[in-house]
């Protein structure tokens, strides 16, 4: 493996298959005294899911924070949404809503 590969998945974030928590490497591990920027490659064989004590194995990279959620080949689709990361798609959907509902209020107004 290359060195730009290591560092690119050095702050990656795992998932557990069997609970959904999620490691991420800036916060560490408080359970297990893991210290903060630990990458999930450098965490001890026998380290288990904090949450449901799944083993190591159970985990899968989902890639670092702030990125799109999703599979990389279905990126380009859905008319952009899908490049947006999660926290821009609840303020479009929220954001969406509040305005619908301003609108609908505004109807009161009406005589």
């Amino acid at each position: 493996m290359s060195e730009q590969a290591v560092a690119n998945t050095a702050l990656d974030r795992y998932e557990c298959r069997a609970c959904g928590y999620v490691y991420e490497p800036q916060k560490g591990d408080d359970k297990h005294d893991i210290a903060p920027g630990t990458s999930f490659e450098e965490l001890p064989n026998n380290w288990k899911c904090p949450v449901c004590s799944a083993k190591k194995v159970a985990f899968t990279n989902i890639g670092p924070a702030g990125t799109a959620s999703g599979f990389q080949e279905n990126l380009k689709y859905g008319l952009g949404v899908n490049t947006l990361t999660p926290g821009q798609k609840n303020l479009l959907i929220f954001g969406a809503l509040a305005i619908a509902f301003l609108f609908f209020m505004s109807l009161y107004g009406l005589k």
